[in-house]
């Protein structure tokens, strides 16, 4: 890289600036409009940024010294394993991570040869899957629970819709799974693993 590479006038240098526009507000709206509005978790917001903006400099420098994309991929892949190590990190906000790595990367590569139409449509195409699989999830969420329940005579096969119904009047919850844990003959008892609708 020469040093005429950070002069404002480079073509490269001012190409690198209009795709980092584009990668500010694509994080923006992955993370902040889509990440924080379901999960409401703060604490990853100021790392998927920083990781987003860092991808995408890194991947973008070392392409403009001739890296090739399978160098970028491989700096995509240690980005990716070098994860948050939390025990609370979920699935999903591991998800996120490589979405956020993924969108950086995608906008920092080819800086002269990839329009930048192209860029917002495949930013737009994460983005949206990622608000449309978070609408799924939400008018799909459901929980589940332990119960103790007395009435064993309504475990029988046969008897499953009045089993269903009454421990929906007895928990209140839209109750769609049942399993039976363990049941005590002696006191009459058992234990259930309810899933509900929340």
């Amino acid at each position: 890289m020469d040093g005429s590479f950070f002069n404002l006038t480079n073509p490269t240098f001012t190409n690198i600036m209009g795709r980092f526009i584009i990668n500010i507000f694509s994080l923006f709206l992955l993370i902040k409009v889509v990440y924080y509005k379901f999960s409401g978790k703060e604490k990853y917001v100021f790392s998927f940024f920083l990781m987003g903006i860092l991808a995408f400099f890194v991947t973008s420098i070392l392409t403009s010294v001739f890296i090739e994309m399978a160098g970028a991929f491989g700096l995509f892949a240690v980005l990716s394993i070098l994860r948050m190590r939390t025990v609370s990190f979920s699935f999903k906000d591991m998800a996120y991570t490589f979405a956020t790595l993924g969108i950086s990367v995608i906008n920092a590569l080819n800086v002269l040869k990839f329009p930048l139409l192209g860029i917002l449509i495949i930013d737009l195409i994460i983005i949206s899957s990622a608000y449309f699989l978070e609408l799924f999830l939400l008018k799909h969420k459901s929980d589940s629970l332990s119960i103790t329940y007395e009435n064993i005579d309504n475990l029988k096969p046969d008897k499953k819709p009045k089993l269903y119904r009454d421990v929906c009047e007895l928990t209140g919850k839209d109750v769609y799974k049942i399993r039976i844990r363990k049941i005590d003959y002696q006191k009459k008892i058992a234990s259930l693993d309810i899933t509900f609708r929340e």
